[in-house]
């Protein structure tokens, strides 16, 4: 895997790092992978940018039900046993608080990672997405 030239213009008239870079917001990425067909740097970035999106939203929506379980867990476990039930359903409630605070600035902090090293015409790949971007756009440089 290496890195491309830089330098390189897209078939968009945009600088390469610059629409690589650009690509990390969702919907730009999609529309990247689709208008551009020569450079195969922006296409990389654009298709990993969706999958990265799709692979989140699959987690966010598996939290939610989580979430939910925990919710119901907690309000049954406060009625039930009283004074410990409540101690549990709030403990419950405060993880429930902290997951929900960390799992976004996870999310946020992988696309701004990748949005500089895509800005620095660094090829960088996520864990288990990022092969699969690279097959779908036909290679990276």
């Amino acid at each position: 895997m290496q890195n491309p030239p830089p330098g390189q213009q897209t078939s968009m008239g945009l600088a390469q790092n610059v629409a690589a870079a650009l690509a990390y917001i969702w919907i730009v990425g999609l529309i990247f992978f689709f208008i551009e067909k020569e450079n195969k740097f922006v296409r990389f970035n654009g298709m990993q940018s969706v999958l990265y999106g799709v692979l989140w939203m699959v987690i966010f929506i598996a939290l939610m039900i989580v979430s939910v379980i925990i919710t119901i867990v907690g309000g049954v476990a406060s009625t039930a046993a009283g004074d410990a039930g409540g101690i549990i359903g709030i403990l419950l409630s405060l993880i429930q608080l902290l997951v929900w605070l960390i799992v976004p600035l996870l999310y946020f902090g992988g696309l701004i990672l990748a949005a500089v090293k895509a800005y620095q015409n660094k090829v960088f790949k996520f864990p288990l997405i990022g092969n699969f971007a690279e097959k779908f756009a036909g290679g990276v440089s």
